[in-house]
């Protein structure tokens, strides 16, 4: 029953302009941040302008606003809360007291508030909130009072209390010292500023500045940038997203079937147990947005419990999405009989444990048609390329209503040279409506009226490997490398080099000039001293070195009707660019992809760098949560 009024973030490692939106359209009022580039706290210490009414960059008055208390210091520890003294303010953590666990660095402990020396104590912690307020416009001053891992165990809720109870009956009691001091909430401060100049909780206080823009990236000292963590634990960082958007279209699934299922008065016959799995995918889901999850820096046994967790949920929903799409594909809705040993849908892939890469579906082809329900969980309608496994190349893909579909086979690939044998890809062209369901149908076909095939050509790079060629699509093997080479499609032409087979330049079709857009990988080393790159910060020992592997790379080319791609193999990595040859957006762009294996690499780092042509001086642009772009 509690409404949140105010936002607490005191350990996210730098902050994004998308938070203070979200805040603002969430009824809060105000907000508190702490991580912030040590050189912008203490400029904007020295300018007063640690709050300020945080503004979105887009917004042309201030409907965005939110008031926003940044902490001026280098933690949200007791010792960083009090003043600028953190051998001063440790001396008020009264955890510390002698004879407990932690001491105080500074080599000066806590003692006990008494009779005999609240007023030598008072003075002093008094002494040190003057000098804070100093950094602030109002009157009204904020002390946090706690730390990571804190509160849970009565003593402590006991030392703190009673000792700051002493402290603040004295400064209270002195009319001369012209202060009142007080326990509080993060709420009652900001309700005591507002008071204090005057104004609705929420509305700029008069002479308060406005700022626009957001705090990446992070350096708590010297050039100890937090950036390591954009990159931490990626695999983890990737679930993430699969989840949300499995989570996304579930509850879009299942809100469009218990609605029809109402409707019909069959809603006793649908699982509606399958709101539980909804609300506790949102929960692991949320779970997971912590500062120590998504950003990868956790201890492994708590990485691998949020894995557990975001494993369980996404099988949960695909479970929520087959139920769902069960239900709204039947013609005869008294048809549907909901029986969870035996789903009248398989899933598109699973994964067998929290950290394996996810296994697609072959699908079984049988004299009968097997049919495949696609679900677009856009508000637009799109025109996709939908991608199957299934265990011969004698297929054709027709529409619900029987009409052939355009459709692409191709080899599935173990390694650079081998092929899974037995099992092709099929790729489709189907349209798909806004927010709905399509179903395909799948056919084993008669040799002559067998899908198109895609063309591979191998590039062995002199490497003497030996090849194991696919039954059904034409293959032809190169024991050199390429010649550089281009694909194209109606809307652009990619060139690559072959002795790489890494891109290298874009031509927008109707244009002559060619864009230089060449990538390659690099390899990032760390410090020799104490301070190394880690899960938090990146202190590489340099520029970036051009990555070396033991080999030269096999290339795979792969053309056809729907997309041709390449795919160069190296040591540590594979990876893929595609070019899909339809209309609509999927055309307008190149599809990259990267599976990455570097087990064996100790203190380094691999990159894949894309150099261009484009004139943009030092102004770049980055994503902010998918919700914003913002220039930098």
């Amino acid at each position: 029953g509690v409404t949140p009024r105010s936002g607490w973030a005191v350990d996210p490692f730098g902050y994004s302009s998308t938070m203070p939106y979200l805040l603002k359209r969430s009824n809060l009022t105000a907000m508190l941040i702490q991580r912030v580039h040590y050189a912008i706290k203490k400029h904007f210490a020295a300018t007063q302008n640690l709050e300020f009414m945080w503004r979105q960059t887009w917004d042309p008055d201030s409907s965005t606003d939110i008031f926003c208390h940044m902490m001026p210091f280098y933690s949200y520890d007791v010792p960083h809360t009090c003043g600028p003294d953190p051998k001063i303010c440790c001396q008020f953590d009264f955890k510390r007291l002698p004879g407990g666990r932690i001491n105080c660095p500074w080599k000066v402990p806590p003692r006990a508030i008494t009779d005999a020396n609240v007023a030598e104590r008072a003075q002093l912690l008094l002494d040190q909130y003057r000098k804070k307020s100093k950094l602030y416009r109002s009157k009204v001053l904020l002390v946090p009072l706690g730390d990571d891992f804190r509160y849970d165990k009565p003593q402590e809720w006991d030392a703190q209390f009673l000792n700051y109870q002493r402290i603040f009956d004295f400064l209270n009691s002195r009319p001369d010292l012209h202060v009142q001091a007080q326990f509080g909430t993060l709420s009652d401060y900001f309700d005591a500023l507002y008071k204090k100049v005057g104004i609705v909780p929420g509305m700029r206080p008069p002479g308060f500045p406005v700022l626009t823009g957001d705090f990446f990236s992070y350096a708590d000292r010297e050039d100890h940038y937090w950036t390591g963590y954009f990159t931490s634990r990626p695999f983890y960082k990737s679930l993430d997203r699969v989840l949300e958007a499995h989570l996304r279209g579930a509850e879009i699934l299942y809100s469009l079937a218990l609605a029809h299922a109402r409707r019909a008065s069959a809603d006793s016959r649908y699982p509606l147990s399958d709101y539980a799995l909804l609300s506790n995918a949102r929960r692991n889901l949320g779970l997971f947005q912590h500062h120590d999850a998504i950003a990868g820096t956790a201890k492994e046994a708590v990485a691998v419990d949020y894995g557990v967790r975001l494993l369980h949920s996404l099988t949960n929903l695909k479970h929520v999405i087959i139920n769902a799409a069960h239900y709204l594909v039947l013609g005869d809705k008294d048809m549907y009989h909901h029986d969870p040993a035996a789903p009248f849908l398989g899933m598109d892939e699973t994964r067998s444990s929290q950290d394996s890469l996810p296994e697609r579906t072959v699908i079984k082809m049988d004299t009968s048609p097997r049919f495949l329900v696609v679900f677009n969980p856009l508000e637009q309608e799109r025109l996709s390329v939908v991608l199957v496994l299934v265990d011969s190349p004698h297929v054709r893909v027709l529409s619900e209503e029987g009409q052939p579909l355009p459709s692409q086979l191709s080899a599935v690939w173990n390694s650079a040279t081998e092929v899974v044998p037995d099992v092709y890809q099929v790729s489709v062209l189907a349209r798909l409506p806004a927010l709905g369901l399509r179903v395909l149908q799948l056919h084993k076909s008669p040799d002559g009226q067998a899908t198109p095939r895609s063309s591979t050509r191998l590039y062995l790079h002199g490497r003497d490997v030996p090849v194991r060629k696919p039954k059904a699509v034409p293959l032809h093997v190169f024991p050199a490398a390429a010649d550089d080479f281009c694909l194209e499609n109606q809307h652009l032409q990619a060139c690559f080099s072959g002795r790489t087979g890494l891109l290298q330049s874009l031509r927008q079709a109707g244009e002559e000039q060619v864009h230089r857009v060449s990538s390659n990988f690099l390899i990032y080393g760390t410090r020799t001293s104490k301070d190394k790159s880690g899960a938090y910060l990146f202190l590489p020992d340099g520029e970036a070195k051009p990555y070396t592997p033991k080999d030269p790379p096999v290339v795979r080319v792969v053309e056809g009707p729907l997309f041709s791609e390449v795919a160069s193999y190296y040591q540590h990595v594979q990876t893929v660019v595609r070019l899909y040859n339809v209309p609509g957006v999927e055309g307008l762009s190149l599809d990259v992809s990267c599976l990455v294996d570097i087990r064996d690499h100790i203190n380094k780092e691999l990159a894949l760098r894309f150099s261009t042509d484009i004139e943009s001086d030092d102004t770049f642009f980055t994503d902010l949560n998918g919700f914003q772009v913002c220039s930098r």
